[in-house]
């Protein structure tokens, strides 16, 4: 058979984080392009203001005198130049004939102006290979000797790192701020799914500290809307299974009764045939059919016994304080006189008191099953030795020891199972002794041990949780 590989489940609350932390990544990003499209904007608009501003300032530093056009570069022009450490700034004055009169001579000239262009015209150029935002200010200039008005042309031009640095900036402190507001997001949502699961771990306790065949309907109070279908269909899956199970004791009560009463008729009427019998071959017959009805007797109770103790068949098995010491003394009390028929030593042996969790009906089918073993196996010849011991320490135990032959270490594990029969097995055996005896001390969380007897035989070993309180 092929390795199974579990893996671990996926959490209901990271699922939903991960569902919502992927579209809420796609809204950032996309917010991120339109964020750095107005920010890019926003940085046009203010150093397009700063452009014009500057134009104005050259230009208000330009006269004319008896012809003559000087041009006085003020200070603020010139400081806001210098504060524009990241792009280059670029200026050119020059008079109405195009000829320049100071600044960069080469500068791009201006579009074509039309007759309802504005007294400021920005365009965008290519100067050097490098992009820049140009604005060309036409202003006239009145002459303070001829009173004459001449027109110049006052252009400054930048190129665009400062705009892109200034919006990067924008862009990253709007990012910032949302990514945490992502992240608060996600937290609230986190808390909110924890808090929204608390029932459901309510009720997963709730079928978890459930002990084995307890079917009862679980409780709907305070579950959410979205969870009551399941356990509503839960529920009934339960109640079905409860009628199941009541169909199948009342199975097995009807077979127990309807077996049991016409193998013990036959088993008398065969014992009261062997007396009236007149011949010895008769008598022979007649031993074997009382043997085979003894058989199928013992077998039907230990088939009827091995149904009760399975797992599924719903029922409960109360659990009580019990002194297995003293179940045990009365066992195999009640096994003496049969023990002696067969001329075996049966004993106990011990401690007084052996406080265990259990059942005492099913713990005494277990020494039933164990002595009734011993005596059928492991000391058949007269002679024979069946000792029964309790004992509290290092922990609550049972043994049941005989010095019979013994079980092959190589079946040990076999003569668990239901129908194995050993080879030097009895020929009335069912296989289904110490298969009870392990269902029963499963029951118990006891663990089972089969073992090589001192004496020679086989010591069959059961430990036992401690007895709470």
């Amino acid at each position: 058979m092929g390795k199974r590989h579990s893996t671990r489940p996926e959490s209901l609350r990271l699922r939903l984080l991960w569902r919502l932390l992927l579209p809420l990544l796609l809204l950032l990003a996309v917010d991120a392009g339109l964020t750095y499209q107005r920010s890019l904007q926003g940085a046009n608009a203010a150093f397009d203001r700063m452009l014009h501003t500057s134009a104005r300032a050259i230009a208000n530093g330009v006269s004319s005198h008896n012809g003559e056009i000087k041009v006085d570069i003020p200070y603020f022009a010139l400081q806001m130049f210098e504060s524009n450490a990241a792009g280059k700034v670029f200026y050119r004055v020059s008079d109405e004939a195009g000829r320049p009169l100071t600044g960069y001579e080469d500068l791009p000239p201006p579009p074509r102006r039309d007759a309802q262009a504005p007294e400021a015209q920005f365009s965008d150029a290519d100067y050097h290979g490098e992009s820049v935002r140009l604005v060309s200010l036409r202003v006239p200039v009145r002459d303070m000797l001829t009173l004459s008005n001449r027109d110049i042309l006052v252009q400054v031009a930048e190129t665009p790192e400062s705009r892109h640095d200034l919006a990067r900036g924008l862009l990253l402190g709007s990012l910032l701020q949302e990514l945490f507001l992502v992240l608060v997001l996600l937290l609230i949502v986190f808390l909110a799914v924890g808090r929204g699961l608390r029932p459901l771990q309510r009720l997963s306790a709730e079928v978890s500290q459930r002990k084995e065949g307890e079917l009862q309907p679980l409780s709907v109070a305070g579950l959410p809307g979205e969870v009551l279908p399941l356990v509503e269909a839960l529920n009934l899956h339960s109640e079905r299974l409860q009628r199941l199970f009541a169909a199948r004791r009342r199975f097995i009560d009807d077979a127990a009764h309807q077996l049991k009463t016409p193998l013990a008729v036959m088993q008398a009427q065969a014992e009261l045939a062997s007396r009236e019998a007149a011949s010895p071959e008769q008598r022979r017959q007649l031993a074997k059919l009382l043997a085979t009805s003894r058989h199928a007797g013992h077998m039907v109770r230990q088939l009827l016994q091995m149904s009760r103790l399975e797992p599924d068949n719903g029922q409960t098995m109360p659990l009580q304080r019990v002194n297995l010491a003293q179940l045990a003394r009365e066992v195999a009390l009640e096994w003496a006189m049969s023990a002696h028929r067969q001329g075996v030593d049966l004993g106990y042996e011990g401690d007084e008191t052996v406080w265990v969790n259990g059942n005492p009906a099913l713990l005494q089918e277990l020494l039933n099953n164990l002595i009734d073993n011993a005596l059928r196996y492991g000391a058949r010849a007269a002679g024979g030795v069946v000792t029964v011991r309790a004992m509290a320490e290092p922990r609550p135990g049972l043994q049941v020891a005989d010095n019979g032959n013994g079980i092959p270490a190589a079946e040990r594990d076999k003569v668990l199972l239901r129908f194995y029969r050993g080879r030097d097995a009895a020929e009335e055996g069912s296989g289904l002794g110490l298969a009870i005896v392990r269902e029963i001390a499963s029951r118990h969380a006891a663990r089972l041990r089969l073992d090589d007897n001192a004496d020679g035989g086989l010591l069959v070993s059961l430990s036992f949780p401690p007895a709470d309180g």
